[in-house]
């Protein structure tokens, strides 16, 4: 799908090489779900059925898990004309428009194409912002939709997913059997080692794709705007309320970072920045603000 949004050489090309990757942990993990359940049609219905529900209905599960609903041009007439605006400026399909109902300031995209995507938002930013902050952040999440890493990051997650799955079935039910089948227990502790190596290369890989993703997603939606700065408050604003909402409801939250605006929990600057699902906000702010200068932007 050709849009209005910059193309990103750098972006394209580092969802083709995670998907890759992932493609073998994929061949891999079925092969491994072959030894585990003796059947090769069981693996596959298993793992295919699994990544086919996530593709095929993530856009449910992520509204349904936010508490987000589908909301008409009569119920949210300014939420929708700011789409309709951004959407004719890029020129690509309206997605549809969602809005859940929590405090936490933040938005995120989701859907499996362009012609079934979903924006959401959050009452909590619709509170918080100013139109043209809240612009461009819409602008930010389309340039997802855009470029289709949101159904890029959806599949990638899956394989996380699953080998998350797989070694709590080891753990909590191969191994609490005993010990009457040394063979069958050498075996499981395999499955669980291979799920356990599964599970943290493909955290590492949707975490560097999801980094760079973000810092894309900012210099697109800029870009399209024309008016880095009001991105810029935005990220601001939001990052500074985030941190004085209650770190149950930002834990709680945590699980759709790599899909969010802005993290609910952010790895700061120690080493746990590196695990993070977004780059630093300083690196975000100063990435904006050499994009405004580049593009002469009046403060």
């Amino acid at each position: 799908m050709k849009t209005r949004f910059a193309p990103d050489r750098g972006l394209s090309s580092r969802m083709v090489i995670t998907s890759f990757l992932l493609g073998l942990l994929y061949v891999a993990f079925v092969a491994l779900l072959i030894a585990l359940t003796r059947s090769a049609v069981l693996a596959v219905v298993i793992a295919g059925g699994m990544l086919f529900a996530q593709y095929w209905f993530s856009d449910k599960i992520a509204l349904y898990a936010m508490h987000g609903r589908i909301v008409t041009p009569e119920e949210a007439p300014q939420l929708h004309g700011a789409i309709d605006r951004l959407c004719a400026l890029a020129d690509m399909p309206k997605p549809r428009v969602a809005i859940a109902d929590v405090d936490l300031p933040n938005a995120f995209a989701t859907g499996r194409n362009p012609n079934n995507a979903v924006v959401c938002v959050t009452t909590g930013i619709m509170r918080r912002l100013d139109q043209d902050e809240l612009e461009g952040v819409l602008s930010h999440e389309l340039s997802h939709v855009a470029h289709r890493d949101v159904a890029v990051m959806t599949i990638a997650s899956f394989l996380g997913v699953l080998a998350g799955l797989i070694t709590r079935f080891g753990l909590y039910g191969g191994l609490g059997r005993g010990n009457r089948d040394q063979n069958a227990a050498l075996v499981m502790l395999t499955v669980i080692a291979v799920s356990v190596a599964v599970y943290a290369i493909s955290f590492l890989l949707t975490r560097a794709l999801s980094r760079y993703r973000e810092l894309a997603a900012d210099r697109a939606g800029a870009m399209l705007t024309g008016r880095p700065s009001t991105l810029a408050s935005a990220l601001t604003k939001i990052s500074g309320d985030i941190a004085r909402i209650p770190s149950r409801d930002l834990r709680q939250a945590q699980a759709f970072n790599a899909f969010f605006f802005a993290p609910a929990i952010s790895g700061g600057k120690s080493v746990s920045a590196l695990f993070s699902t977004h780059p630093s906000l300083e690196t975000r702010l100063e990435r904006l603000g050499t994009l405004s200068r580049e593009l002469g932007e009046q403060a």
